[in-house]
Parts: C-alpha cells; structure tokens; sequence
C-alpha cells in the first residue's frame, strides 16, 4: 500500500479538514496546470461525444483534479465517477496543443482512487484474487480459461445465453456472460521456445506473449511467428515473462504494475535480442512507458529504459525490417480500425496501412473515425458496461458504412469487442489481425507455387510420354525399313 502523502503541495486545510490526495506520488501539479482549458481534447474524447458533459471530458477530469489538490472538492463517490468512466484511450494527449501528460495524470489519479475507495470486502477479495493471483500467474489463468472453454464446448454457454437465466440476476453479469469470446482450441504458451527461420537470421526477438492474447488468440499469435520466420526473423519466447501490467496500472494498481514491470524486464534483457515484440498495442504502449513507470526505482530505471529502447509493435518492426512482400492473392476488401494506444501513444498509424496494401488483391478501405474508442479498454467493459457497448455500437456502424469484408486491428481487446458487435448485429465481417492476412498471403503464394510446380510437373509428364509415344512410333518404322532392306 502506498505511504501517506506529507508533501504539502498536494494537501491543503480546508475548514480544519485535510483535503487534498491524500497517498504518495500523486498527479503533478505542473503537468495539471499545463491545461489552458482550450477544448481540443473534447471532441476527440469518446465518453464526451457520447454524453456531451464536461466532466466526462479530459479537461473536465483535469478541473476535478485540480478541485481535489486545491481543497475545493474531497474525493467522494460524485467525483471518483466521472474519474471511472475514462476509457483511458489517450486520444486527448493526440490533439492536446499544450502537451498535458493526461495518461500519467489519470493513471496516478487512479492509483490514489485504488487507495481510497470504500468497498466491502468482498469486492477488495475479488479485485485482489483477479489482478494480484489471476492475471499475474499464468498457470492460474490458463487453468481458469481452459474450464471456460470446456463451459463452451459442452454446449453449457450458448444454453444459458438462450435461457438467459443470468439476466434474471440484477446487474450485468448476463450480457458480460453473452459476449464471452470464443475460446481456441489451442493457447499458445511462453515456455522458453525458440522459432528459426530457414538460413542466417536477419534479426532476433523476444516476443511478449502476455496473459490474456496467448488464451484468446493462440492461432493469432502463431501466424506471428511464421509471418516473422518467413521474413528471416529468429523468435524467443522468454518462459520467465508475465503480464504486461497495463490492466493493473489502468485500475490503479501502480504497485502489482511495477511487479510485472521488473518480471518482463528481467526475462528480456537476459535474452541476447535485436528488439521486443508485442502483437497487442496496449502491451507495447505500457513497455515502452517502463522507464516513467520506474522512474524511482534506482535499480532498475536504467534497465526500465534500456527495455524501452527495445520495444516494437509487431507492425511497426516488420515495416521497418521491412518484410517481403507477400505474393499470394486475397481477393477481399478490408478496413483497418486503430487501437487506441496505437494510434494516439504511439503514433503507429500508417505502418499497418502499409503493410495492407502489401497484399495482391485486397482492397483496403478507410474507416470513418477509424481511430476513436471500441469501448474495449482492458476492464473497462466490465466496470462501465452500457458505455462500453454505446462505444463498441457506434464503431460497428462505421465498419458497416465500409462495406469491406474483413475488418483488421492489433489489440487483442479490439479484436473481442468488434467480434461482439459483429455477433450482435449479425454482420458478415471477419475480424483479423494485420499479421493473420500477411500469414494468409504467404501462405496462398506458397499454395499457388505448389500447384505451378504440379502444372509443371503434369506438363512434363504428358511429354514424356509423348516422347516415348514417338519413339516407339520411329523404332518401328526403323524396323519396317530393316525388314525391306532384308528381303
């Protein structure tokens, strides 16, 4: 738990009360005044377009702020909400003139709410068991989800969605247990594997595996794998990896975060690797922001930012390497939707684009707003459930409005919200990552070579005969010849 705050900057008295945040390394005060209230951040803000208040704005989030370290509010439950309901997608700090660190400000902001919020105890033992032991051992994770997946297979889960006997029970527990992802058959795991490419590599990797993607997308990450070994890329999968903490720094829980912080670290830098890949934007985002994470931790701050100078998003890297471009037709249209922490942190936008457009006979059309919230936001779907799905329908109409078949992203939360929304409004759009088409590409080019080769094959073999068809024809008529010279 974090120690009281005694710097007097961030409390003040007001009517003999302390007030103020009351934990240590709360928000800045030079990165909260840093807001000149210009309203930029306003229409990029996904929670304001929706509701049109200032308080679900950053600027309004900010004003909440700076009540609470100037005395004038206290944090209670009015104000801790509009705090909650922040998808924490950053889109604000993309158009922000004044450069306001609005990611730091909320996550540090959080962490004071994670402190102070008043729960029963039953809801501190299930934050605790999810966020402390879940997510932070896999083998635990993997257990739990294997048992989901089992639940679907059996036929339990779309028995109970039909039923719908958990929307008897107030809450949101039926709609969360309706829109469970489907589970693959397979998980992909970090046990300390090696994947080689044919010949000398050009690079080597550490690939995250991360905690939820290996269970959800174990078929997704392996096309990774062979998209990167096709392009002469040596993979590691570090076996001494855990979760990224992003889940844990978005609700809060800065402490655990530093855990897993240091954990990834370790594991990578023991490695001898060009770079670290993640094929979840939210994950390559918070490893990149190691170094503000431990920023007074002695020990590790420099191997916090030597981690950092390391970190690629998948599509970033292989545009860069840059890969060969793949042969294979894919007659299809498609439309590419930014992850928020993609677009808006790392400034990643045309490297997928570009990777798209790599790809012999797909046609990629530009989404309206392409860059603004899903509603997925790690367990904001769980905490602020109805917005999460106001988010998630208005970005299913903008893929409608495309018309494209396929629609493409790189977050494995993106990747579950649109295939709910694809399921709820019963669209005929396939959801993919960029890596899942460039794998299918070099894969109908390796298709298209073989039956070439088998062409070739059957070509030279109807000449064959043909040949000795021919060859026989002319032994006989040598040996007509042979007869009449005889006689």
């Amino acid at each position: 738990m974090n120690d009281i705050n005694t710097n007097s900057k961030n409390k003040v008295k007001v009517d003999g009360i302390l007030k103020g945040f009351p934990f240590s390394n709360p928000p800045l005060e030079e990165d909260l005044y840093k807001c000149v209230h210009c309203g930029f951040c306003l229409q990029a803000c996904p929670t304001y377009v929706q509701t049109g208040l200032e308080t679900e704005s950053p600027r309004g989030r900010i004003a909440l702020m700076k009540g609470v370290i100037e005395g004038r509010l206290t944090m209670n439950n009015d104000v801790i909400d509009h705090w909650d309901m922040c998808i924490q997608c950053r889109a604000c700090e993309d158009v922000c003139p004044s450069g306001v660190p609005y990611g730091n400000l909320i996550e540090k902001t959080m962490s004071q709410v994670s402190e102070s919020r008043k729960t029963s105890i039953l809801t501190k033992g299930v934050n605790w068991l999810l966020l402390r032991r879940i997510l932070a051992d896999q083998i635990i994770l993997s257990g739990l989800v294997g048992t989901m997946r089992i639940y679907q297979k059996t036929g339990m889960h779309k028995l109970v969605s039909v039923l719908k006997v958990l929307h008897l029970i107030p809450g949101n527990l039926g709609s969360l247990h309706d829109s469970m992802p489907r589970l693959s058959d397979k998980f992909f795991s970090a046990d300390g594997q090696t994947y080689h490419p044919f010949g000398e590599p050009k690079k080597t990797v550490g690939l995250l595996s991360g905690c939820i993607m290996p269970l959800i997308n174990g078929p997704e990450m392996r096309s990774a794998i062979r998209v990167l070994t096709r392009n002469g890329v040596k993979v590691i999968v570090p076996k001494e990896q855990g979760c990224c903490g992003a889940i844990h720094s978005h609700v809060g829980d800065l402490v655990k975060a530093r855990d897993m912080a240091r954990r990834n670290i370790d594991a990578f830098l023991s490695k001898d690797i060009d770079a670290v890949l993640s094929s979840s934007a939210g994950c390559s985002t918070r490893m990149k922001e190691y170094g503000e994470l431990l920023k007074d931790d002695e020990v590790y701050i420099d191997k916090a930012k030597q981690l950092e100078s390391k970190v690629k998003d998948i599509n970033e890297f292989l545009y860069e390497l840059p890969i060969d471009p793949p042969k294979g037709r894919l007659e299809s249209s498609v439309t590419y939707q930014d992850p928020c922490h993609l677009a808006h942190t790392q400034k990643i936008r045309s490297q997928p684009r570009e990777l798209l457009k790599l790809i012999p006979g797909l046609n990629l059309i530009e989404m309206r707003n392409s860059d603004r919230c899903c509603g997925a936001g790690g367990t904001y779907v769980i905490t602020q459930h109805q917005m999460s799905l106001n988010l998630m329908d208005d970005k299913m109409k903008t893929v409608e409005e495309t018309g494209a078949q396929i629609v493409t992203t790189g977050n494995p939360g993106c990747w579950m919200q649109m295939n709910q929304g694809a399921q709820k409004t019963n669209m005929p759009v396939q959801v993919k990552y960029v890596t899942d088409l460039l794998d299918q590409s070099y894969r109908a080019e390796r298709i298209e070579n073989e039956t070439e080769t088998e062409s070739i094959s059957i070509n030279e073999s109807a000449w064959e005969e043909e040949r000795l068809e021919l060859r026989s024809q002319w032994e006989k008529r040598a040996g007509d010849r042979r007869k009449r010279r005889d006689r």
